[in-house]
């Protein structure tokens, strides 16, 4: 598996305008909402991307339901990791797999265009291998 960087990173939150009023209010970060609970920026430096992602969003995008699954440690917080392309994911979830480890899913093309697999590690982290083609091949881009 080849890195090539840190795609995101995201809280994962059960109470997005306490969370908001944290990360907005009180540190002055630049997250904007998106009308249904999920914040975020590509202007926090250091980061492709940083937010705010509500539980019950993310048990939808692992388990295709609003409900975390009470058998799974709830997840803190989520990071993903991109590589090459497309077909790199599916070769790293199967590589993962081989590894020992449990996917939450095999890669799968979300609505947005990114290309994703996820798992769970033991510590409540949700660790995904990402293709985002938005992110890649951005003149002057020097993060990476």
């Amino acid at each position: 598996m080849d890195v090539l960087f840190i795609t995101s990173v995201a809280a994962v939150v059960a109470d997005p305008p306490l969370s908001r009023k944290l990360f907005v209010e009180a540190l002055g970060l630049p997250l904007e909402g998106e009308g249904d609970g999920y914040y975020s920026s590509g202007n926090v430096p250091g980061s492709k991307h940083f937010g705010l992602w509500p539980l019950s969003q993310a048990a939808e995008a692992c388990f295709g339901t609003a409900e975390w699954p009470a058998d799974r440690v709830v997840p803190q917080a989520s990071i993903e990791f991109e590589v090459a392309d497309a077909e790199a994911v599916a070769a790293a979830g199967a590589e993962l797999r081989r590894a020992g480890f449990e996917l939450l899913h095999p890669a799968r093309t979300e609505p947005w265009g990114q290309t994703v697999a996820r798992l769970l590690t033991a510590d409540g982290l949700i660790v995904g291998i990402s293709y985002a083609p938005a992110l890649h091949d951005v003149p002057g881009d020097t993060q990476r």
